[in-house]
């Protein structure tokens, strides 16, 4: 991990920071030809990331009292979600991704959740080939709950390429 990184839990007053991160963390879009538009798509505003921190699902990777990147999840009956993860684009690959998601996973484990859930990109390296290295199987689509099959329709309703996204899983 980067020098001097933390993570902690996400308060009400970091809410306004996340929006940029995310910004910035889109900006690795760019290098996909086809996806580059998602770098200047919308972000989850600071109000919607408010009752993720109030239901305690959002943690937040700090580095020189700056906040540097977060991931976003939801306890739900059947499993614990993430809705995003962005690390600023110049602290990327230095094991913040990785250190947040490891926080989610043991979070998930001490709660007692079945599995984490995710969407992604199959083909983009940062997403299915990262979450897959940390033990997520992507679900054929006849393995889907009807949960996951929302969260994807949604996304396809908001321009993502169906056949290029997935869920992810990983039991625990």
């Amino acid at each position: 991990m980067s020098g001097h990184a933390w993570i902690r839990a996400a308060t009400l007053e970091d809410a306004q920071f996340l929006p940029e991160i995310e910004r910035s963390s889109g900006e690795a879009f760019r290098a996909v030809p086809d996806l580059a538009w998602i770098a200047d798509d919308s972000v989850m505003s600071a109000e919607q990331h408010a009752p993720l921190i109030e239901a305690g699902g959002v943690w937040v990777a700090v580095k020189e009292a700056r906040l540097v990147g977060f991931i976003a999840v939801e306890a739900l009956p059947d499993a614990m979600h993430i809705w995003q993860m962005a690390v600023l684009r110049g602290e990327q690959g230095h094991g913040l991704g990785r250190a947040l998601l490891n926080t989610v996973i043991e979070t998930a484990c001490s709660r007692r959740a079945a599995a984490v859930t995710l969407t992604t990109f199959r083909d983009v390296v940062w997403n299915a080939p990262f979450y897959a290295a940390s033990g997520f199987r992507i679900l054929e689509p006849d393995a889907l709950c009807e949960r996951l099959r929302g969260v994807l329709a949604n996304e396809v309703a908001h321009g993502l390429p169906g056949e290029r996204r997935c869920a992810m899983r990983l039991d625990l």
